[in-house]
C-alpha cells in the first residue's frame, strides 16, 4: 500500500523564480520573508518540521512544538521560520538558533529569539492531497484551517499591484516580496514561472572555500560557485556580518578539512587558510559590479539546509 504524502513525510518544497516588480491582475502579492522555508506536518498528536533538504529541525525550535494544536485538520503547511525583532525579521537572530544542538541552548534561545511559523500554502487537507487544487481555493482552506496565535500565523495577500507593494517592501527595508498566479498548482520540488520572487537585495548561497587569517582569527572570507561542469570559481572575500558562531564553525571546519589553495589569490593583509567546499553560506548585496563582484556584500550566516554542489552559477 503506497503511504499519502503525509505518512511519507519526505515532500520537497516548490521552488521560486525571479523577476523584477511588475502589476497583473491575475496575481497575488505577499511579503517574502527572511527566515528558513520549512514544511509542517500537522496532526491531533504532534508537529513535525522539516527543511528543505527534509531534515527534522522540530527539536531546533521547541516554542513551536505545539502548533498541530492550533489546526483542526491533519495538513502539511509550507512556510517560513521566522524571527521578528523591531517589527520585521531578523535573519541574523533565526540563523544563530538553526545551528544549536545542546538542549539548554535550544531552550535558552527559545526565549530569547522566539520563532513563528508563517504558513502560506497548504499541501495536504485532512486525509487528502490537495496540491492541484488552484492557489487562491487553497488558501481559502488555509485561512479556515488555522487559528492563529504567535507561533502559527498565515500570510496575507493582496491583489494586482505588485510594483506599488515592492516599493513599500523596500521603504521599510524587507526582503521583497512574491508574486503567486492566482490559479496556480503546488508542483512539489520544482521551480514554476507561476511563483516568482521579486528580492529588494539580492541574495546568493556561495560556498566558504577558506578565509584570510590575521591576529589569530577570520579577517575575510573566501568565496567560491561552481559552474555547470563543477568548476569552482572565485566569487569574492566578504567580512561584515560574519557572527562569532559562525566564526567557530568555519574555523573549526577548516582545521579538520584542510584544503591546497582552490584559487590563485594574493594577499598581504594576513595569511590565507584552505578548506575544502564543504559549507555553505547567504550573502546579500545590492548589485553584482561590472566585474562580476558584490556591490556591498552583507554575509547573512551558515546554512544547513544546502551542500556546496547545489551552489551553482549556470551563467559561468
Amino acid at each position: 500500500m503506497k503511504l499519502d504524502l503525509f505518512d511519507q513525510k519526505d515532500i520537497s518544497p516548490m521552488l521560486l523564480s525571479e523577476s523584477e516588480p511588475f502589476d497583473h491582475k491575475d496575481y497575488i502579492f505577499e511579503l517574502k520573508l527572511d527566515g528558513i522555508r520549512a514544511l509542517a506536518y500537522l496532526d491531533k498528536k504532534e508537529t513535525i518540521i522539516k527543511n528543505k533538504r527534509n531534515k527534522d529541525i522540530t527539536n531546533i525550535y521547541p516554542e513551536l512544538k505545539s502548533i498541530h494544536k492550533q489546526v483542526n485538520k491533519r495538513c502539511i503547511l509550507d512556510g517560513e521560520i521566522i524571527v521578528m525583532k523591531n517589527g520585521r525579521p531578523d535573519f541574523f537572530a533565526l540563523q544563530s538558533r538553526s545551528i544549536l544542538s545542546d538542549s539548554l541552548k535550544i531552550s535558552l534561545a527559545s526565549k530569547l529569539n522566539t520563532a513563528s511559523f508563517v504558513a502560506y500554502d497548504i499541501l495536504y487537507y485532512d486525509k487528502e492531497d490537495i496540491t492541484d487544487w488552484p492557489l487562491l481555493k487553497r488558501k481559502e482552506v488555509l485561512k479556515e484551517i488555522i487559528t492563529e496565535n504567535e507561533f502559527l500565523s498565515y500570510s496575507r495577500f493582496i491583489e494586482e499591484k505588485g510594483r506599488e507593494f515592492y516599493e513599500l517592501a523596500r521603504d521599510n527595508h524587507l526582503e521583497g516580496i512574491v508574486a503567486k498566479e492566482k490559479n496556480s498548482k503546488y508542483y512539489i520540488g520544482k521551480r514554476a514561472k507561476v511563483w516568482i520572487k521579486m528580492k529588494v537585495m539580492q541574495e546568493e548561497d556561495l560556498i566558504i572555500c577558506g578565509y584570510i587569517k590575521k591576529d589569530g582569527t577570520i579577517k575575510d572570507l573566501i568565496l567560491g560557485i561552481y559552474d555547470k561542469d563543477y568548476n569552482l570559481h572565485f566569487r569574492g572575500t566578504i567580512y561584515l556580518g560574519v557572527s562569532t558562531i559562525d566564526k567557530n564553525k568555519i574555523i573549526d571546519t577548516a582545521i579538520k578539512h584542510p584544503s591546497p589553495p582552490l584559487f590563485a589569490l594574493n594577499n598581504k593583509e594576513g595569511e590565507i587558510i584552505w578548506m575544502k567546499p564543504l559549507l555553505v553560506g547567504v550573502v546579500k548585496y545590492m548589485m553584482k559590479t561590472k566585474s562580476g563582484g558584490m556591490r556591498q556584500p552583507i554575509f547573512k550566516g551558515l546554512r544547513d539546509d544546502k551542500i556546496a554542489t547545489d551552489c551553482i552559477d549556470p551563467k559561468i
